[in-house]
């Protein structure tokens, strides 16, 4: 018997394949709990439709990221910190902060979370840092650090 996969079943295979099984390991096991659902045409064409629609989310945020990146890609975040005497800041810029200047100067979000830089930001100056948007899709940037001592 043919059968859709509805989850990953260990030693049978991984959700969204079409399988083809003993019967009574189709009936009794997989599609009695749930794993699986019996290869109709229109289980298929379901399923071909929900692939298609995957596929498409994945192709809309990865041209997503490369907008992006190409916006931010070699250009200068300015982020305003206090600072004391010297430059030397009062406490340091964190990676949220040059998340929070990406949003305000270009217009989209960038998670923290995915921002790196070489080194701590804890005086006035440039720093280059590294934003990876999507799986192989990363951009290079320069974070300027400027006193605020309004």
């Amino acid at each position: 018997m043919k059968v859709i996969l509805l989850q990953d079943v260990k030693g049978t295979g991984k959700k969204g394949e079409i399988k083809n099984v003993s019967d009574g390991y189709a009936r009794n096991f997989l599609i009695g709990k749930g794993l699986a659902a019996e290869a109709t045409a229109a289980n298929i064409n379901k399923l071909e439709g929900q692939k298609a629609s995957e596929q498409h989310k994945i192709d809309v945020a990865k041209q997503e990221a490369e907008t992006q990146a190409a916006k931010i890609s070699g250009k200068t975040v300015v982020v305003k910190a206090k600072a004391g005497q010297g430059g030397k800041l009062f406490g340091a810029v964190t990676l949220g902060n040059v998340a929070d200047a990406i949003s305000e100067q270009f217009g989209f979000a960038v998670d923290k979370r995915k921002l790196s830089t070489g080194s701590e930001m804890k005086n006035a100056g440039d720093y280059t840092a590294e934003a990876k948007l999507y799986a192989g899709i990363t951009a290079q940037f320069t974070v300027s650090v400027v006193p605020d001592n309004a």
